[in-house]
């Protein structure tokens, strides 16, 4: 089976869950590696996996128990003490990498073994296949967002942490226990696979799969040629793909979301936290929330994505339940946009169509975007243009799109000619934001801090969120803070795409994070 990695540029090649950050490097990984949990429908742990699970009484314990016929490629069994060398990685002062997060700082010990005043974590014990965490306080996203990604420690252990990223046994020789081997990499191009004969659900169907990097202009040309056989189609390539007699498209609503977002500030690598700067250029939200609503969401969906993405109400997508559907996404207004900039004091004071800023000085606006689609530049002129109306000066950064690579490089290193941003998010199966949202996620790209939300991040994953419905009003009230002080405005939701020929079997587009690519076959 040949797959198709739907890119105009090449995949990163960091090729392991605990460094990886691109969804092209995610693509590939889930063919020759996996987590040791599934999930169901709603996103919630089963013992269908690799490993099964136990939570005890007081919620405080988790019990990993992994299965007896779960083997790396090389043969070795996968054990507690790889998943315990993955968290020993990732709380590690070395790890160069942005999975470290709050909830692992709950694990007993964590915080010691993180500031370097232990050699190992307390609250992890290891015995043979089992593993068990003990958390400081009970918390309800271990039943979604447990880490359950495991290192093989035999084959890495000689590999220093602060080098393990750019280590050939990550990029050029990775090891997984999934459904296939990793043959031959032409690196950011292209991947030969070969079955895992021993993989624990059973032999795979297919003998191989190549992998490869498809520009997303021939992606329909090369499912009706037939070289490829399964592949992302893109909302605007839809008309065309459904007319593929060789071809059947299924949909899903994404797990992702578009926003448009603000610099704020800059990582302070030291401590470890977002830092805001003392006057932010976008610190008043009556700015944020005019640029909202000069943005018709409605219309880009339909006209521009052809019905396929349609207007976000909010940062946490509509496949689950804790989306505040009473929570309206901001309307197209122009006339409200301007009244806004107005009572902020972005006013036009020459007479040029331009507003000054509140200071009566030249206000402009860079603004960052992403190649990747025909869409790409018509959508970010369009941005552009409608804050013009509004009397906003809007230029695009460097004068032209970035390809995906470079454009989170500019994010990550708080580039600080970047004013404001187009991106995406595709979220975790986990519903606490605290890795895209907290004062010390890196992944924070637009550096906003507020007490408040803090507060309500810390009670999502309280104790006290074990009551569902406590949950969802606390997640409620987050997302009309988040909705109120617009640090991102949410543009669109998505269904995503997949063009499948017609000689593939066994390909569950629904089947979430375990993708179940050793059910796959071929008829012909």
């Amino acid at each position: 089976m040949t797959y198709g990695l739907v890119s105009d540029t090449p995949f990163e090649g960091i090729l392991n869950k605990v460094f990886y950050q691109g969804e092209p490097d995610n693509q590939v990984i889930t063919f020759f590696d996996e987590d040791l949990l599934d999930t169901d429908e709603d996103y919630v742990y089963t013992n269908e996996g690799a490993a099964s699970y136990e939570i005890s009484d007081d919620h405080k314990t988790v019990t990993l128990t992994i299965k007896d016929n779960v083997n790396w490629h090389d043969g070795k069994p996968v054990t507690g003490a790889d998943l315990e060398y993955a968290y020993l990685v990732m709380g590690n002062k070395d790890y160069k990498g942005v999975r470290y997060d709050e909830q692992m700082a709950l694990i007993e010990g964590m915080e010691e073994y993180h500031e370097g005043k232990a050699d190992k974590i307390s609250g992890i014990k290891v015995d043979g296949k089992k593993i068990t965490f003990t958390f400081k306080k009970a918390n309800p996203s271990v039943t979604t967002g447990l880490w359950t990604y495991p290192l093989h420690k035999e084959y890495l252990k000689d590999v220093p942490i602060a080098e393990l990223e750019s280590s050939d046994k990550i990029r050029k020789n990775p090891i997984g226990f999934g459904p296939f081997k990793v043959k031959k990499i032409v690196q950011g191009e292209a991947v030969e696979f070969e079955a895992n004969k021993d993989y624990y659900r059973g032999e795979p169907k297919l003998d191989s799969v190549t992998l490869k990097v498809v520009n997303p202009a021939v992606v329909v040309k090369s499912l009706e040629n037939g070289d490829l056989d399964v592949a992302e189609v893109l909302a605007e390539q839809y008309e065309q793909a459904k007319e593929l007699d060789n071809v059947e498209l299924l949909g899903k609503v994404e797990l992702a979301y578009s926003y448009i977002g603000f610099n704020f500030g800059h990582y302070d690598k030291e401590k470890e936290e977002n830092v805001m700067d003392e006057n932010p250029k976008f610190g008043d939200k009556r700015l944020r929330q005019a640029m909202a609503y000069a943005i018709n969401n409605e219309e880009v969906g339909e006209k521009m994505y052809k019905g396929l993405r349609f207007p976000a109400n909010s940062v946490i997508t509509p496949n689950f339940k804790y989306n505040n559907k009473d929570l309206k996404p901001y309307e197209y207004n122009p006339e409200k946009a301007k009244k806004l900039l107005d009572e902020a004091g972005f006013v036009d004071t020459n007479n040029d169509g331009i507003r000054e800023d509140a200071d009566g000085k030249e206000f402009k606006i860079n603004f960052a975007s992403m190649s990747g689609s025909d869409v790409s530049e018509p959508l970010a002129r369009y941005y552009i243009q409608q804050w013009e109306q509004v009397g906003l000066d809007v230029e695009l950064q460097d004068g032209r799109l970035h390809e995906f690579n470079s454009f989170y490089d500019l994010l990550k290193k708080d580039n600080d000619e970047v004013d404001v941003y187009s991106a995406a998010w595709g979220v975790a199966s986990d519903p606490d934001p605290s890795g895209i949202w907290s004062r010390s996620a890196e992944f924070n790209y637009t550096r906003w801090v507020n007490e408040k939300n803090d507060e309500l991040l810390a009670k999502g994953i309280s104790e006290e969120a074990f009551d569902d419905q406590y949950r969802i009003d606390t997640y409620n009230e987050w997302q009309e803070l988040i909705h109120e002080e617009v640090p991102v405005i949410p543009t669109l939701f998505r269904y995503q795409l997949a063009g499948v020929n017609e000689r593939v079997t066994g390909y569950d587009y629904l089947a979430g994070r375990q993708y179940q690519w050793h059910n796959v076959g071929v008829t012909k």
